[in-house]
């Protein structure tokens, strides 16, 4: 549609630029071509083996029925995830960032699977390790996505009643590591500004310089959660869904994050 192809080229203008084209129901059809990453960041051990992060095997069958394929290497529709992530891994080296927040106009667009798939890209360059964080704390999804379930979650921890080592998971992939969510009806956005979340981020952000931190937010239409996390990470990745975000949604997206460095959009569901 005219109108999206309009606000992300607004966004490719205004700010730092499109970023990809990621399809959910069909083989997606890359976009830019991307040139050769940026140095890479040293440091980061071959293998790594968890002690303490509970770890997990995964359905191959349930992630290519939820559309997490960026972990089949011949899985022709995982190519525009690792396109996204060369483009992304340029972008946030060039800018020494280490931090991404993942969000979108509304619910519909597939932020969450996005996120997801670029985090397992991500996590297969080796220089790096990848934490994925779900912070859509009032319907958290992306252990459900994997076909798992959450036996604790991020406002468990905020709350005091579990330490984030018990609530960490490895899915299988060797640098990648998920902090959970799990739904809880006495949530409110102000726990994204109390002392203990900034105490969590600071810990998660200090704690390995090689790490990527990719947060998994709201949409910044549903409620105010994104609006007020969105300052606190280095940049942020607006998904956009082919024929479901409305040019009022896009104008009105990139209006509220205005003031945060963007860091492209993707372009989801794109026949």
């Amino acid at each position: 549609m005219d109108y999206i192809q309009q606000a992300i080229d607004k966004a490719r203008n205004e700010r730092q630029g499109k970023i990809g084209n990621a399809a959910e129901n069909s083989a997606p059809e890359a976009n830019p071509s991307a040139g050769p990453l940026a140095p890479a960041v040293t440091g980061v051990p071959e293998e790594i083996n968890y002690t303490k992060t509970r770890q997990v095997k995964l359905s191959d069958d349930v992630l290519r029925n939820n559309r997490i394929i960026a972990g089949f290497d011949f899985d022709q529709r995982a190519e525009a995830y690792r396109q996204l992530r060369t483009q992304v891994l340029q972008k946030i080296r060039a800018n020494d960032w280490k931090t991404i927040a993942v969000t979108s106009p509304n619910e519909s667009a597939g932020k969450s699977i996005t996120a997801l798939n670029l985090a397992i890209s991500l996590s297969k360059e080796v220089n790096q390790t990848v934490l994925l964080v779900d912070m859509d704390l009032r319907n958290p999804c992306l252990l459900e996505l994997l076909g798992l379930e959450a036996e604790a979650g991020i406002v468990d921890h905020l709350k005091g009643e579990v330490s984030v080592a018990d609530i960490m998971v490895n899915p299988g992939f060797e640098r990648l590591v998920i902090l959970p969510g799990k739904a809880d009806p006495h949530y409110s956005s102000e726990m994204l500004s109390s002392p203990p979340m900034k105490e969590l981020l600071h810990d998660l952000t200090s704690r390995y310089e090689s790490r990527i931190i990719v947060f998994d937010l709201p949409a910044l239409l549903v409620n105010d959660d994104a609006l007020v996390f969105t300052p606190v990470v280095d940049a942020s990745l607006l998904v956009i869904e082919d024929g479901g975000s409305s040019e009022e949604d896009i104008k009105r997206s990139l209006q509220l994050l205005e003031g945060t460095e963007l860091l492209g959009t993707v372009l989801n569901k794109a026949e």
